[in-house]
């Protein structure tokens, strides 16, 4: 089964069962809802434990949560260190907006100019705030940084890991 991160169990807090997670999903208000389902894998365990949230609230740069019938630091300590992750069947009931796609479905894809130049291959996305930026390898070991916005971007067919931008003047410089 593959598994895609939503969060990092950092520590415990307090004695009742809390555990603190540095969030590492776009969908925080659904990974880490009450009554969610996610798969949590103990420090350097390969074999995931299911658990759902049984509260989640925000603390400084956090979500703290528990989960159902662990509301003791007891039996949620051995989490410590270890992973929350979704399945791929999970992310398949997400509801992504017209030109949204995962990082996974951007990473690897080729990158070609309008007039069927290839520019190189999407190894990493940045998040700038105001919007993504991939990286970009070109086949000569150079990286080019491409700023996911309207006017440069043109279209994205995942199934066929495709990408076609407009370059515009000084983008590949």
């Amino acid at each position: 089964m593959e598994w895609f991160n939503v969060g990092r169990i950092v520590n415990t807090h307090g004695i009742r069962g809390e555990l603190r997670i540095l969030s590492t999903t776009d969908f925080e208000e659904e990974r880490f809802a009450v009554g969610s389902k996610l798969a949590a894998f103990k420090k350097d365990d390969k074999k995931p434990t299911w658990v759902t949230i049984s509260s989640s609230r925000r603390h400084k740069n956090f979500i703290l949560v528990t989960f159902e019938g662990m509301e003791n630091i007891n039996l949620v300590e051995p989490f410590k260190e270890g992973l929350l992750k979704v399945s791929m069947d999970q992310l398949a009931e997400d509801e992504l907006e017209d030109n949204e796609y995962y990082h996974f479905e951007i990473k690897d894809c080729e990158v070609f100019s309008e007039e069927g130049e290839l520019i190189g291959v999407v190894t990493d996305i940045l998040e700038t705030g105001a919007n993504d930026v991939w990286e970009v390898k070109a086949q000569n070991g150079k990286k080019h940084y491409i700023p996911y916005i309207e006017d440069i971007v043109k279209d994205i067919n995942v199934d066929e890991k495709k990408i076609i931008i407009h370059v515009m003047e000084g983008l590949l410089e």
